[in-house]
């Protein structure tokens, strides 16, 4: 256990629990006297009045789990004696600033811009609104003429949701004095200047905005605009989603378990997981041959995949996918990058593919196909693969498509690994699992 000190770390601490949550558990203990919640990383920092406060506080949860609103929080002395100024600046709990730094939890909808100038305007004249993707979700930078007005839409619209049972609103005050913002579009409006333009071709069209309000260069999170994705998400599901997702997790990684190491490569792992969203990069791990890190474009997609793929069969083995503990990959001589590989299924037509997500089927459906292609030439190229039940060829939108039908769902998912985007007589051959039963 580090040094004694009067000031208490308190790890996972979600977004559910309050300022208050946090008192009535250390309260019994003595007098507290500073507490910072640091959103952006679920923790806070707590002050005790002394040191033999805070000793007997984790003497007695070294013995008794701590726990708010059901969630198991974690505690343990911090490396600070005090809480400075500057500590307390990493959340400005206790300092307001005309700018918030919001977090949307549960994000059925798509947030624009405009929804938000919709929320906080009652409040007080919005100037600037930056909206970005971080580790801890979805994210805005929202600037009023005013602090009081700041102060007012804090203490009003904390906690509250934009639409019935979701995309709940978290709010602190930011550390910024000022919003940049480049173009007027769905992801940044500067409400003072109309005149800005909505993009700038070829390049990122907005800068970010560190989870505390700092500024960081470089493209969004996995190069995916995250809005996009909600309005795809929104269209496909028509508010609901499917049964067992929750369109909660944060988590982009990945890891696959119980690979046969003899037969999958990198390839064969993106053309199974691009079914339920976009590919950043894959790694399999050296030291664990039959273990992988996949790091999918965003939590919902990387949800999609470890609800649907867990258990699937695959080269005579029972996959195990989970979240991995680490948030993404880093790039090396060991990982393969797909993050702009134009086989990525979700930079066009999103919506459709969300719409067609399944678990493995028995059935496969080929698009891009030759015009002149036979049943023949699609029974040859796949029937190594397993025992094909039943085929069929068929034009649709001027454009010919084939259904394979195959004795088992690991015959069928083989396939899927092994000829998806292979090439086949001038075309590339992309191949999803389908929900028809039937040819």
């Amino acid at each position: 256990m580090a040094e004694p000190s009067k000031v208490i770390h308190v790890r996972n601490v979600g977004h559910e629990i309050s300022e208050n949550d946090l008192l009535q558990l250390f309260q019994p203990f003595g007098v507290i006297t500073k507490l910072v919640m640091l959103r952006a990383k679920n923790q806070a920092l707590l002050q005790m009045q002394d040191i033999p406060s805070a000793v007997n506080a984790l003497q007695f949860y070294a013995n008794v789990q701590p726990s708010i609103r059901g969630r198991n929080v974690y505690v343990q002395f911090s490396s600070h004696q005090e809480l400075t100024t500057m500590d307390q600046n990493q959340a400005r709990e206790d300092e307001p600033n005309r700018i918030l730094l919001v977090t949307v939890h549960h994000m059925l909808y798509p947030i624009t811009a405009d929804v938000l100038h919709q929320v906080f305007t009652p409040h007080g004249f919005v100037e600037k609104i930056v909206t970005f993707q971080k580790s801890a979700g979805f994210q805005a930078l929202i600037q009023y003429q005013s602090r009081q007005s700041a102060v007012t839409a804090r203490s009003t619209l904390q906690g509250r949701n934009i639409y019935d049972g979701c995309c709940q609103l978290d709010i602190q005050f930011s550390n910024l004095d000022e919003l940049q913002v480049n173009y007027n579009n769905d992801r940044s409006r500067d409400f003072t200047n109309p005149n800005l333009p909505t993009e700038q071709k070829g390049r990122t069209s907005q800068p970010g905005y560190g989870d505390a309000g700092g500024m960081y260069s470089g493209a969004r999170t996995a190069g995916f605009s995250q809005m996009a994705n909600a309005s795809a998400i929104a269209t496909a599901f028509g508010g609901g989603l499917p049964p067992g997702i929750t369109g909660t997790n944060e988590r982009c990684t990945v890891l696959v378990a119980n690979l046969n190491p003899d037969r999958i490569d990198e390839d064969k792992l993106f053309n199974l997981f691009s079914i339920y969203g976009n590919i950043v990069r894959i790694k399999l791990l050296r030291n664990k041959p039959d273990h992988a890190l996949i790091q999918m474009g965003d939590g919902f997609q990387a949800e999609l995949a470890v609800h649907f793929l867990k258990g699937g069969m695959l080269f005579g083995k029972r996959l195990e996918v989970n979240y991995s503990k680490h948030a993404n990959i880093t790039q090396g001589a060991d990982t393969h990058e797909y993050v702009n590989s134009n086989l990525n299924r979700f930079n066009r037509n999103a919506a459709k593919n969300y719409r067609y997500c399944c678990s493995p089927t028995k059935m496969i459906h080929l698009s891009t196909l030759p015009q002149d292609i036979t049943e023949e030439e699609i029974v040859s190229l796949l029937e190594e693969h397993g025992t094909i039940v039943n085929s069929k060829v068929f034009e649709m939108n001027g454009k010919k498509q084939a259904l394979v039908q195959f004795e088992t769902e690991e015959q069928a998912t083989e396939a899927l690994v092994c000829k998806h985007a292979s090439p086949l007589s001038g075309s590339v051959v992309r191949i999803s699992f389908s929900q028809v039963q039937n040819i």
